[in-house]
Order: structure tokens, then C-alpha cells, then sequence
């Protein structure tokens, strides 16, 4: 670690920047995993303009729902959390962690949702979530790319039903410098932590 700083501090101001101190109380095995998939969700759960009571919905429930889950039950504690996810493991998981409903990525939400974040490579997710939202809600799709094979879904794509009063589509593209400061401020005033990466022996 000693050697990185002395890295990290040679280089020119401009690149420096983009650096962030891991906080003590985490090793960098247990950092890493928070500030990928963490990070990202920080973004995605900002980019929904969240209040507190609002509903929410996950889409995919891999390492970046679990940790925005946490976030919320931090941030918006009367936040109501909306799971969907094909694995009855993962539905079962996101229940554990204090979602108030798990259901299979088709079914439809026991109420409206204020706001969606769809972590899943494909594209029937996205209609179905769109289907799930409420009037004036917004579909936060943090994916680096979709897959084509369901690409053909998008055509079922009723107006009135998925995309009129004013619903929105938001997608996540960078993770900024602000965002990884607040993250971390947020990591340190509250018990949320990820999964460890598991080092592999040669």
C-alpha cells in the first residue's frame, strides 16, 4: 500500500484526482466489490431521485441490487423495496435483506412503483418493468450494454401501458468523482459492506 501512495502521489494533478483513499476500516478485498458494482448502484439509486416512502424497484438482484437494497434500508429507511429476479435463490435472498415483495421478472408488482433500476443484459426486463411503474415514474437501466436475442420484445411495447403519463427511461453511463466521495461518506456512516473477493492461489 505504502508503495501505491508513493505512485499515486507522483503522478500529475490531473490524474490524481480520479484517486480516492480506501477508508481504514476496509481491507482492499472487501473495498473492491463496493467500489464496482457499489458505486454504480450509488449512481443508478441517485439518478432515480428517490424520496423517502417512495417504492422501489430492482430489476436483477446480482451484486449491485444487494447493495443498493442496503443503501435504501440506509437512506430511505420507509422506502418499500420491489424485487424481481428469475432465481427463486435470489428472490428468497432479496427478502432476507428486507425487500417487501419478490417476484419473477414478468409478474406484475402488488402496487405501481415510484422508480425502477434494472441491472439485467437483456431487453424483456426493461418492457416489463416499464409495465410496473408508476404515473411520472422512471426505469434506471445500469447495464454497460444489452444482449440482441430478445431485442424483438421491445415490439410489444404498448403506449398506454408502458410508456404514457410521462414515465421516464434513464440510463446510467459514468460513475463521477462526486459520486464515489458521497459513496464512500455513506459506507462510513453506515454498516453496509459487500461481499469479499476471494484470492486465488496459483
Amino acid at each position: 500500500m505504502q508503495n501505491t501512495w508513493q505512485y499515486l502521489n507522483n503522478l500529475p494533478t490531473r490524474y490524481r484526482i480520479f484517486s480516492h483513499p480506501i477508508p481504514d476500516f476496509f481491507t482492499d478485498s472487501e473495498a473492491a466489490p463496493l467500489l464496482c458494482a457499489g458505486a454504480v448502484g450509488y449512481r443508478s439509486l441517485r439518478l432515480c431521485n428517490m424520496q423517502n416512502g417512495q417504492s422501489l424497484g430492482l430489476t436483477g438482484f446480482g451484486a449491485s441490487g444487494h447493495l443498493v437494497m442496503k443503501m435504501v434500508k440506509h437512506q430511505f429507511p420507509d422506502t418499500g423495496v420491489f424485487v424481481f429476479a428469475r432465481s427463486p435463490e435470489e428472490r428468497e435472498f432479496a427478502l432476507e435483506l428486507g425487500a417487501v415483495w419478490s417476484g419473477n421478472t414478468g409478474q406484475e408488482s402488488p402496487l405501481k412503483l415510484d422508480a425502477i433500476i434494472d441491472t439485467t443484459p437483456v431487453w424483456t426486463p426493461v418492457v416489463e418493468a416499464l409495465k410496473n411503474l408508476a404515473p411520472n415514474g422512471r426505469l434506471v437501466i445500469n447495464a454497460i450494454m444489452k444482449e440482441s436475442h430478445d431485442k424483438d420484445y421491445l415490439l410489444t411495447i404498448d403506449y398506454p401501458t408502458h410508456l404514457w403519463m410521462e414515465k421516464e427511461i434513464k440510463s446510467v453511463a459514468n460513475v463521477t468523482r462526486q459520486d464515489v466521495s458521497e459513496f464512500l461518506a455513506l459506507l462510513k456512516n453506515s454498516k453496509i459492506r459487500g461481499a469479499k473477493v476471494l484470492k486465488l492461489e496459483n
